[in-house]
């Protein structure tokens, strides 16, 4: 019976630790509205642009960008570092992109470990509820996983 505690004990310790990470993995991470991040997106068409038959403009295309590698855009020409986080493995997933569009070169900068990597993109959404909408209308758009 005391076996039966101790391995209920540990479960419920892993899943407490479990929910700690996830909860603080991404600060201020959480599920978007679709119809108000088609609103924000309205901010980025400027560099970037989505759906059928979209192309590459000062950004890359944004269509399925939720799960890709980073710089995977076929015809794009990424910037060095960015290239360099993509040759690493660095995917897309939302909590990444999250934390990119607060502040690209200091994400960049922080992933490579490298105080001078640069961004071609100065572009920042710093309100959290902001980037979670852009993400979910990004994910709406089609995913690469």
């Amino acid at each position: 019976m005391s076996n039966t505690k101790s391995l209920l004990k540990g479960v419920a310790a892993l899943g407490f630790l479990a929910a700690l990470t996830s909860t603080s993995y991404a600060e201020g991470f959480a599920a978007g509205d679709v119809a108000v991040g088609e609103k924000v997106f309205k901010k980025c068409i400027a560099c970037h642009a989505v759906g059928e038959g979209a192309k590459n403009k000062v950004g890359p295309i944004l269509t399925n960008v939720v799960g890709s590698a980073a710089g995977s855009v076929e015809g794009y020409k990424y910037g060095k570092s960015l290239a360099v986080a993509g040759e690493a493995g660095l995917v897309w997933s939302e909590e990444e992109i999250f934390a990119y569009l607060k502040n690209p070169k200091k994400y960049l900068r922080a992933k490579l470990d490298d105080k001078k990597a640069k961004s071609k993109m100065s572009f920042r959404l710093k309100k959290d509820k902001d980037r979670n909408n852009v993400i979910a209308y990004l994910k709406s758009l089609g995913t690469s996983n």
